[in-house]
């Protein structure tokens, strides 16, 4: 059982390092502010990440609730080793995988917050200030600086 369990984490370890390039290259895609590809880079993300969670909860499942440390205390050292070793490198993987996750949602959500502002300045450079204007009647009205149906005579 040892073997299947080690290959898993073989397989998981070679998922993270791809998982760690992708996130790399979705902020290199978001930096040069190409929006439409970051959807499909997304999509890629996520696929993987729900393939590392079945290779996981695949491993939890052979060892039956008991953790990976206990269970490697019960195997002769040089079999040991090789799973722990392999451990040690998968969880340095995550940890930065998930700095570069961070990094990426900081990094799409400031460009959010500039676009909101931009618009927002936008939609008040193109609003007139004052909002008196004559009525049907020749009277100034004041109107709602929001958009309105225009009723009335051609």
């Amino acid at each position: 059982m040892h073997h299947i369990i080690f290959a898993s984490l073989s397989r998981q370890e070679k998922g993270m390092e791809l998982l760690l390039q992708l996130l790399e290259q979705e902020y290199a895609i978001i930096c040069e502010r190409k929006m439409d590809l970051v959807a499909h880079e997304e999509f890629s993300i996520q696929e993987l990440i729900r393939q590392l969670v079945h290779e996981k909860e695949f491993v939890m499942g052979l060892l039956q609730g008991m953790r990976l440390s206990e269970y490697v205390q019960g195997l002769a050292s040089e079999v040991a080793e090789p799973i722990l070793a392999c451990r040690a490198r998968l969880d340095l993987i995550e940890q930065k995988a998930s700095r570069q996750a961070t990094r990426n949602s900081q990094l799409a959500l400031a460009l959010l917050d500039q676009n909101a502002k931009t618009m927002q300045t936008l939609f008040d450079q193109a609003v007139p200030k004052k909002t008196l204007v004559y009525g049907r009647r020749g009277a100034m009205n004041s109107v709602s600086r929001q958009g309105s149906l225009i009723s009335g005579r051609l």
